[in-house]
């Protein structure tokens, strides 16, 4: 259940990244508030998962998660570079994410 609240906290960290984007330095109300939601219940989870898990391994499969997502949405949604190299890299944070799993 830790893993699976985990997952959910990356996933939240992934919508308040990219909600940064829509807010327009907050100045758009509702892409605000859900940002702002989203920062909430994704360190909600964190704190939940942390209460079983490892921190140290909990909170680098948070920010794997979130920065994996984040990078693959900005290529998807905001016209970010695909190249060779930024894609290699976000296989190796899959990579490290995968060996903390099984490390834990």
């Amino acid at each position: 259940m830790a893993w699976f609240l985990l997952f959910l906290a990356g996933l939240f960290e992934i919508g308040w990244a990219v909600g940064l984007k829509y807010t327009d330095g907050f100045t758009r109300m509702m892409p605000t508030v859900l940002t702002v939601l989203s920062m909430i219940v994704s360190v909600a989870l964190l704190g939940l998962a942390v209460k079983t898990l490892p921190m140290g391994t909990a909170y680098a499969v948070w920010t794997g998660i979130g920065t994996v997502g984040t990078v693959l949405l900005g290529i998807w949604l905001l016209g970010d570079p695909a190249t060779f190299v930024r894609l290699l890299c976000i296989g190796l944070i899959i990579a490290g994410i995968a060996g903390l799993k099984l490390a834990a």
